[in-house]
């Protein structure tokens, strides 16, 4: 008798013991096109808003108390959804604090020679940055250098 349910509970054994290899082992589902790019859509409550600011500035550029050029910049303000109506409200002291901060900027040499270069910008930025967070508060989160251009005299 038990040898012919020996053979039997071996069978079983064996098809258990394969049934769980097999549930261990599977390959883990691709997610399908929608799963994937349901994250890669950002939420549109969440998506800054850019606001250009209405003209230009206009920096000149002292050597031994006589301008030698001119410095042109067109800036943009990136902010939080819903932030335009603010910036363009409080647009006088804004651009006046960014005046300032770009005239210590020509007068501490940040416009001479190669005025473009990644540092020099990244420095700007930082203090045109901290100079609107103090008009803005929370409300910026960057600002974006769209033109500059120096012309020589």
């Amino acid at each position: 008798m038990i040898r012919k349910i020996l053979p039997l509970l071996m069978g079983i054994v064996g098809l258990l013991i394969g049934a769980g290899a097999g549930y261990f082992m599977r390959p883990i589902a691709e997610p399908t096109a929608t799963e994937a790019a349901a994250p890669a859509e950002p939420d549109p409550l969440l998506e800054p808003e850019y606001v250009k600011l209405s003209n230009q500035f206009i920096v000149p550029v002292l050597d031994k108390g006589k301008v030698v050029s001119m410095v042109i910049l067109s800036l943009s303000l990136e902010v939080a959804k819903g932030g335009t109506a603010k910036v363009y409200d409080v647009e006088p002291k804004l651009r006046d604090a960014f005046l300032q901060v770009m005239f210590d900027h020509a007068n501490a040499g940040g416009f001479n020679g190669a005025y473009t270069d990644g540092a020099n910008l990244v420095l700007l930025r930082s203090a045109l940055l901290e100079a609107a967070k103090q008009v803005l508060g929370g409300e910026v989160s960057d600002v974006l250098i769209i033109d500059i251009v120096r012309q020589d005299s």
